[in-house]
């Protein structure tokens, strides 16, 4: 439930548009927008398929803080291009993850020291596990991810594309934990859901590609 609601930040980037940009790109692309509610969509359906009771206060709380990440998320990456444009900086990808992180540091030690005073220091197998997401999903995914809506920032369409490929993490998520983790392998809702997820992504894809395409 809270890695499909973080799928919000495919559509996030866009709607966030016309509070960053004051030339063309403020504006939202229709297509490009129905994509990125087609692929959100696609994630619900997969959600919908391991619903089962209800939410508690903390379950709420937790889905709230993912909501606002998910719009953060887009909304520091776009800042920050945009900031480095109007400076005529050029900052690569890693020095970008580098720079936000330093710069979010400020409100994750007081978490920290909260997390310590309410429940300890984790043990070390989370430690490990944690480790192992930040690397993975912090430091690999994250660099590539910047990497590719820098090269496409200057193209609203292609940027709010690179930032859609993200539905494709719950696609990974659902297959290894059924390859791995013994899961059942997604079935009924959760298939047609996943299909939905590829299908808008081709749909993006094809929707760049006719934008490149040269004309005659």
């Amino acid at each position: 439930l809270i890695a499909g609601t973080f799928q919000l930040t495919v559509v996030a980037g866009m709607l966030c548009a016309p509070l960053l940009y004051r030339d063309a790109r403020r504006r939202i692309p229709r297509a490009a927008l129905v994509c990125g509610l087609l692929a959100f969509g696609g994630v619900l359906l997969m959600q919908a398929a391991q619903a089962g009771g209800r939410l508690d206060r903390e379950a709420w709380i937790a889905l709230g803080c993912v909501a606002v990440s998910a719009f953060a998320y887009p909304l520091g990456n776009r800042g920050l291009l945009l900031h480095l444009e109007r400076a005529g900086i050029e900052l690569d990808a890693t020095q970008r993850v580098f720079g936000l992180s330093l710069a979010s540091l400020p409100l994750w030690l007081p978490v920290v020291a909260y997390a310590q005073v309410e429940a300890g220091a984790p043990p070390l197998r989370q430690v490990a596990l944690a480790g192992g997401v930040a690397l993975g999903a912090g430091i690999v995914a994250t660099v590539l991810f910047f990497r590719a809506t820098g090269l496409v920032r200057r193209d609203p369409v292609a940027l709010a594309a690179a930032e859609a490929m993200q539905a494709a993490e719950i696609l990974f998520a659902t297959l290894i934990s059924a390859a791995w983790l013994g899961e059942a392998w997604p079935r009924g809702i959760a298939a047609l859901g996943a299909g939905v997820v590829v299908l808008a992504i081709l749909l993006f894809s094809a929707l760049v590609a006719r934008r490149e395409a040269p004309r005659d």
